[in-house]
């Protein structure tokens, strides 16, 4: 199947829309070559990904305030700019605690997934922060990704599969309230990656999961990532095509971190109409 790999140092944005889809080597990106695109979910095809960084900031300067005020130690809010980015952004819920708890130096216990919100747990935490979502979800509704949604529907006009793989156990109640389920041919969550016991982003075992489930090699498949831990993740599983979506103007640390080309508007990767 077709490659498209480039280095970090040679990669350069792919022309705006209405001009030639190549990637960042020249060669043609022609998605018709491949037999299924799997798509993150926040950030990608959602803007709830906005949602999410506003539930985590809301947990985290809540938790860190009250870890302040207790210790006697000045307050350093969660940045968005950079915390989210750097430590939560793609990662399943208690993944994305641990991990941005670790950069802070800071330790708890992991407790479990029963633990109420409210205790000094890594699963309290996660918990709390599924509940900020929710009540932040309720308040601002799914808004989609125009032009994710023209190449779904584009892709699977050519006769490719697609899957969703998302670390949100929410996938599913957004899929619903978006009207899109019916887009899917299969869907991994952070409910089945954790029923399974898949590693999360960066790990490649969810989106493996999906491939097998489409019955299609990793190969064959093409990975489309806002994240830099989901473009790791599309890497390390040795994908056919990563596509990193710059929604962020995050272009380079997508490519530096295993995207084949960072894409702002994926309108310009439609195919032909058949």
């Amino acid at each position: 199947m077709p490659r498209h790999r480039t280095s970090a140092r040679t990669a350069r944005r792919p022309p705006p829309p209405g001009r030639d889809r190549h990637g960042p080597a020249g060669a043609p990106i022609d998605l018709t070559a491949y037999q299924a695109l799997l798509f993150d979910l926040d950030g990608v095809i959602t803007r709830t990904a906005t949602i999410h960084a506003t539930a985590w900031k809301r947990l985290f300067d809540t938790f860190l305030a009250r870890r302040a005020h207790v210790l006697g130690i000045a307050f350093e809010p969660f940045e968005i700019a950079t915390d989210y980015l750097r430590s939560v952004d793609g990662r399943r819920r208690y993944d994305g605690v641990q991990a941005f708890l670790h950069s802070r130096g800071i330790d708890l216990p992991p407790g479990t997934p029963q633990d109420p919100p409210g205790e000094d747990t890594v699963c309290a935490l996660g918990n709390a922060k599924n509940r900020y979502f929710a009540e932040e979800l309720q308040r601002h509704g799914v808004e989609l990704f125009d032009d994710t949604v023209a190449l779904i529907r584009a892709a699977r006009a050519h006769g490719a599969k697609t899957a969703v793989v998302s670390a949100s156990e929410n996938c599913r109640d957004i899929l619903e309230r978006a009207g899109l389920r019916e887009l899917f041919d299969a869907e991994v969550t952070g409910i089945e990656a954790a029923r399974l016991g898949l590693d999360g982003k960066p790990a490649p075992d969810t989106f493996l999961y999906a491939a097998k489930l489409l019955g299609v090699a990793p190969r064959d498949a093409v990975v489309l990532e806002d994240a830099v831990s989901g473009v790791q993740a599309g890497r390390a599983g040795g994908f056919g095509l990563v596509i990193g979506v710059d929604r962020q103007h995050s272009s380079d640390a997508l490519i530096a971190n295993g995207a084949d080309l960072a894409c702002p508007d994926l309108r310009q990767l439609l195919p032909e109409r058949p």
